[in-house]
């Protein structure tokens, strides 16, 4: 009889979700993790303690900038590093405990250490091999670099070395404008950090909608962050106590370089598969890396499984969670399933960007029939009562059936917001149909109800 019914290797969000499911679909389980604590990257270094020193700089600029505007007279508070440092290592133990507590309450066996896979049915930890009838891979990824560039995690950092700098940086260079680099810098800026943030594309957050791109780098430039884009970065040579990036614009111009005192290479992550055997085994992984799973999620080896971000798709922690969940229905015999079409996407700077389905481009580019409904927040009482105006509601919708297709926010509690649509989605909803849902006054929500009555004869507060 073999020891486990399922061994999950990753206590991410994708591995620590798809442990509990399957213990309360009764299953026999264990987690493999080489941390001292549960959680992987998102809640050690990732979602939760970006989100920490998210929130914390965001009060010191509500501070600076709006409290005396409501009246709220006196010193703004300054900044002790060390002390935002311990709050945001207090929010990371709160969490990553709390997982611990999960795990006990559901009897899953945590095996300390990293694992390797050295058959099918056996997962090997230390120098003990445990047998299972199923294997779930949730390694996750790590940060990616560019080719030549090192990273030392005190000059040139990654994410991980960007949560805990020793001081903060009077300049910062960040390689990268997607979702990673943006937070991070939008951190730092409101710290007191001078942010260059050099990208190869012409715009920033690949992939999303135009509107939003294009709105979003206006308001962050207004906030004082700095863009060069359509440069390829080259080097980064560290010179005495500085960090020398050397560029070239893409439409052929001579080499240029800027000098900071950190530069974070924010160019996105790959799958993290070192050390789990997957060559030996024979196990099938694309050119990325990634591993080649099917509709069930299971790999070409029978009763091998993988999820998050060590497979295809986008790296998103409830991505995988949903697959998590997913797998410990299939391995129980029932049905799981993830709808790929309808998972959100959050940038938690501020304003925050949020966005769910098609863009625009998508369905241009698919030649599809559909109309635009957008509302600005600056005719939104409650965000103008907040200073929080900046940004809009986009909500596409099919020209013929009025299904909701995609919506794409910038503003306040974007990602909070973006979820009406979600479900609206999963259910198959029409833009009228969100239209004709009494939201509560005042509030945010009101904008996406808006958006929606602007897919129709348009809304009534622009």
């Amino acid at each position: 009889m073999a020891d486990y019914d399922v061994i999950i290797i990753g206590s991410g969000p994708g591995g620590y979700v798809c442990a509990i499911r399957c213990a309360q679909l009764g299953l026999r389980t264990a987690c493999v993790e080489g941390r001292d604590a549960l959680g992987g990257t998102c809640l050690n270094v990732g979602c939760i303690p970006s989100k920490a020193l998210l929130h914390a700089s965001h009060m010191l600029h509500e501070a600076r900038e709006n409290f005396s505007k409501m009246g709220l007279i006196g010193d703004a508070p300054s900044v002790n590093w060390n002390a935002m440092q311990s709050y945001k290592n207090d929010t990371i133990g709160q969490n990553t405990k709390g997982i611990e507590f999960l795990f006990k309450k559901n009897k899953i066996d945590w095996l300390k250490g990293w694992a390797s896979i050295p058959a099918k049915g056996q997962v090997r930890v230390g120098e003990e091999t445990h047998t299972t009838k199923n294997i779930v891979v949730a390694s996750g990824s790590e940060p990616s670099t560019l080719p030549g560039i090192d990273i030392d995690e005190r000059k040139v950092i990654s994410s991980t070395g960007a949560l805990a700098l020793d001081t903060i940086p009077e300049n910062l260079v960040i390689v990268g404008a997607g979702v990673i680099g943006l937070e991070l810098g939008s951190v730092y800026h409101r710290l007191g950090s001078a942010v260059t943030v050099i990208e190869y594309l012409n715009n920033i957050t690949p992939g999303m909608d135009g509107d939003i791109q294009k709105a979003f780098r206006k308001i962050l430039e207004r906030q004082g962050l700095t863009f060069i884009m359509g440069a390829a970065v080259q080097t980064a040579d560290i010179v005495g106590n500085d960090v020398r990036v050397t560029y070239a614009l893409r439409s052929g111009d001579e080499p240029e370089s800027v000098a900071a005192d950190n530069v974070l290479i924010a160019t996105g992550r790959r799958p993290y598969t070192d050390g789990l055997g997957l060559t030996e085994l024979n196990l099938e992984q694309d050119s990325q890396g990634r591993i080649n799973v099917d509709d069930h999620w299971q790999t070409n080896i029978d009763g091998i499984y993988a999820i998050g971000d060590c497979i295809n798709g986008p790296m998103l922690a409830h991505k995988a969670e949903d697959e998590g969940m997913a797998v410990a229905e299939h391995v129980a015999g029932k049905h799981g399933h993830v709808n790929y079409n309808v998972i959100p996407s959050v940038i938690y700077t501020h304003p925050e960007v949020a966005s769910v389905g098609l863009t625009e481009e998508n369905l241009k580019e698919h030649e599809r029939s559909y109309k635009v409904g957008k509302f600005h927040f600056m005719g939104n009482g409650r965000a103008k009562a907040n200073f929080a105006a900046d940004g809009f509601v986009k909500l596409l919708a099919d020209t013929e059936t009025d299904r909701i297709l995609g919506c794409h926010i910038i503003g306040p509690s974007a990602g909070d917001l973006i979820h009406e649509v979600c479900v609206a989605m999963e259910f198959g909803a029409s833009a009228e149909d969100l239209a004709l849902t009494c939201h509560a006054h005042p509030t945010y929500s009101e904008a996406v109800r808006e958006a929606a009555f602007a897919c129709g004869d348009g809304a009534i507060h622009s």
